[in-house]
């Protein structure tokens, strides 16, 4: 561009130089804009809900992370790897897909340790059991109080590590007994399982359901960390991909209600019972398979 312009007359290298300098110009506010569209938040502000402008973007350095989904179930399954050892972590995988999630971690190199679930589902069949069958020294985790088979019993504080990077549980108690939510090491992410929905919450009616347990994990464990902190659910049924402590501890409809308030909307929802329940919940039970 110089070369070409320093042979011009000097009328023309000035305007030359002028569309030059508004061409740079328009395009590093286009790459700007660009940024902030896929990859926005880079300053936060007090007010809790800027932090939604940051639903795609996780800043932690060296984390890979993917949001995979089920259709028939609206299941959520959460791939985290740490980009240098390529060591990685399953959270809520399904059986139906076992393949797809399988087939990315060998595109992606990555060395699969820990496949954890949040809880024992009744919507769906993990794909643990089997997928430790296909998948050298992989263990499975759950919770010690959810009464299921895996490798890991996980409490409260402990820490699922991968490579440099960390996942801490947090005991959600609620939904079920064994719920429990993830939290990244740098408060960023939390992986809410069926404790804590985008806008909702998992029903209570059902395989030791206490609403009144629930309200206080959320509230508790929850609804403690910072307000730009990304809520990742297991499950969502209208499309929606992620939240924040702060949205959800401000338009959660039932959340933002007294207990008495909650514990009454939860006991009068009148949901049928999941298709599935019957044939999940044994399976879960045994790592989704009979022998682990």
């Amino acid at each position: 561009m110089c070369s070409v312009i320093s042979g011009l007359r000097p009328a023309q290298r000035a305007l030359a130089a002028t569309l030059r300098i508004r061409t740079i110009t328009e395009g590093s506010r286009y790459a700007a804009a660009e940024s902030r569209r896929f990859c926005p938040g880079g300053s936060l502000g007090t007010d809790p809900l800027r932090a939604t402008s940051r639903s795609y973007c996780t800043s932690m350095a060296g984390l890979l992370f993917r949001q995979l989904f089920e259709s028939e179930s609206s299941t959520y399954t959460y791939l985290l790897a740490d980009t240098e050892t390529r060591d990685a972590i399953l959270i809520d995988p399904v059986l139906e897909t076992i393949d797809r999630d399988l087939k990315l971690i060998r595109e992606l190199e990555l060395n699969l340790k820990v496949a954890v679930n949040t809880h024992c589902h009744a919507d769906h069949i993990t794909s643990t059991g089997l997928m430790k069958k296909r998948s050298v020294g992989l263990k499975s985790a759950i919770s010690k109080f959810s009464g299921a088979s895996a490798d890991i019993f996980l409490s409260e504080g402990d820490k699922i590590t991968f490579g440099k990077h960390y996942l801490t549980v947090r005991e959600t108690p609620g939904h079920t007994d064994g719920c429990v939510s993830l939290v990244s090491g740098d408060q960023r992410m939390v992986f809410t399982g069926d404790a804590l929905l985008i806008r909702g919450c998992g029903r209570t009616d059902f395989q030791q359901g206490c609403a009144k347990k629930l309200y206080e994990s959320v509230h508790q464990k929850i609804f403690t960390l910072p307000d730009h902190c990304l809520i990742y659910p297991a499950h969502d049924y209208l499309g929606q991909t992620v939240s924040t402590v702060g949205e959800e501890r401000k338009f959660n409809p039932r959340l933002t209600k007294n207990l008495e308030e909650f514990v009454n909307i939860m006991n009068n929802l009148n949901l049928p019972k999941p298709k599935k329940i019957d044939i999940s919940v044994p399976a879960n039970l045994v790592c989704g398979v009979h022998q682990v």
